[in-house]
């Protein structure tokens, strides 16, 4: 299928900036911003009935010659979709993530390239959203350098929001290689590896694959992705 032909989600509130013009955004661009949104729903929150019936219903991603890696994690995904019960679902979710304690996983960007929370790369990263003009939203649990949140961004800069431009790819290249090139591959292993991960496993192959596509494609110098991917 076309990317841009995804499953339509629920989106997490979207970063505030504070300019206002729009750049033209191109198909494949869409894309990218479309997956990048899925991938942040599914990272920050279990999938609901909604999302597991539009996910089990979406039609396949062709490689055309090319990695077949998100071609197969896709499929796998949506075939699991077709099949799992929303309560397993957020129960997974909740055991992996949310544990009472310190969950098994913990998704964010300090712990990976610091070894604690709320460490210096999410001050760090902080200063740059400031630099965008994004912010945090109100009554966000998670913080910013939470791998979902940073999936949110990037569809941000991608695509832009009501009042809010999109980024040109420079500026996203140079955020995707400072806050998500240098520890992502190792989180979502992580996630794919745990104890209990069943659906998840999917979700962090689907992520592995795509954020690989993106990285690659950046080092090139090419558009990430094709809207045909």
């Amino acid at each position: 299928m076309s990317l841009s032909d995804a499953p339509p989600i629920d989106r997490p509130a979207e970063p505030a900036e504070q300019a206002s013009v729009s750049l033209p955004l191109a198909g494949e661009d869409q894309a990218r911003a479309d997956f990048y949104a899925l991938l942040s729903r599914l990272l920050l929150a279990a999938p609901d009935a909604g999302l597991l019936a539009a996910l089990a219903h979406a039609d396949p991603i062709s490689a055309e010659g090319g990695d077949p890696a998100l071609e197969q994690a896709w499929e796998a995904l949506v075939l699991a979709s077709s099949v799992m019960d929303p309560g397993a679902v957020a129960d997974e979710f909740d055991a992996l993530f949310v544990s009472v304690g310190t969950p098994p996983l913990d998704p964010y960007g300090s712990r990976y390239l610091s070894g604690y929370m709320n460490d210096t790369p999410l001050a760090e990263l902080r200063a740059d959203l400031a630099r965008l003009g994004v912010q945090r939203v109100r009554g966000v649990g998670e913080f910013e350098d939470h791998l979902g949140s940073l999936c949110e961004t990037m569809r941000v800069l991608i695509a832009g929001a009501p009042g809010i431009p999109r980024r040109p790819v420079d500026r996203q290249q140079a955020f995707f290689e400072t806050h998500i090139a240098p520890w992502h591959a190792r989180c979502l292993a992580d996630i794919a590896s745990a104890d209990g991960a069943n659906y998840y496993r999917l979700v962090a192959r689907l992520a592995a694959a795509f954020l690989a596509i993106e990285a690659e494609a950046f080092v090139v110098g090419e558009a990430p992705i094709d809207s045909t991917v």
